[in-house]
């Protein structure tokens, strides 16, 4: 029971819509206006505890950049979250406002992106910070180059902050990642509905 509150404490923590307008306002040149939802999945959809993101620009919500899926599970002091690659984003596109488009989901849908796991660990209650699984498994081939990702995140109920850099597998120097610090989103609403009391039972 110990294990599911603390998994619940994290997805109830987690879900909902983030924008980093305020940084995108005061540093337009270096910072575009970001859109950020962590949507639960409802238990049927996959039966177990999942949840969907989505990343987008402002201007274009309908076109995401970047979405996956993320099956949550605790070991030791390690809140896991595995990460899932969508085979036919586009037929969700847009799910992050639009969730009954999620329904539609199958196991066939996605496969795992393996070595990219993120772990994280309670600082305090409902406060987290997290990073790739250790290994520099996650490989991303970015401008002719083999890169594993370095992630960074640290969130809580108001904010969530990520620095995600590529590094050369060979010699570890940086090839792609933000140069001016990390991205800065605020939490504009909550996104927990499919939370209920059962969610992980």
């Amino acid at each position: 029971m110990e294990k599911n509150n603390s998994l619940f404490l994290f997805a109830k923590t987690l879900a909902g819509k983030y924008s980093n307008k305020s940084q995108s306002q005061q540093n337009p040149k270096h910072f575009a206006h970001i859109n950020i939802y962590f949507r639960p999945l409802n238990w049927a959809t996959l039966d177990g505890p999942w949840l969907y993101s989505e990343q987008s620009y402002a201007h274009a919500p309908w076109s995401p950049y970047r979405q996956g899926l993320h099956k949550i599970s605790i070991v030791n002091d390690l809140i896991i979250t595995d990460n899932f690659a969508l085979k036919e984003p586009e037929r969700i596109a847009g799910s992050g406002f639009r969730p009954e488009l999620l329904t539609s989901l199958t196991t066939d849908d996605f496969l795992q992106r393996v070595g990219c796991s993120m772990h994280f660990k309670q600082i305090t209650p409902g406060h987290y910070t997290g990073s790739v699984e250790p290994g520099k498994k996650c490989i991303i081939n970015r401008n002719g180059h083999r890169t594993y990702l370095v992630s960074e995140v640290e969130f809580n109920n108001e904010k969530w902050i990520s620095l995600d850099t590529g590094c050369d597998i060979n010699n570890n120097k940086k090839v792609w990642g933000a140069d001016h610090g990390p991205l800065r989103f605020e939490k504009m609403e909550p996104l927990d509905a499919e939370l209920k009391s059962g969610w992980l039972l």
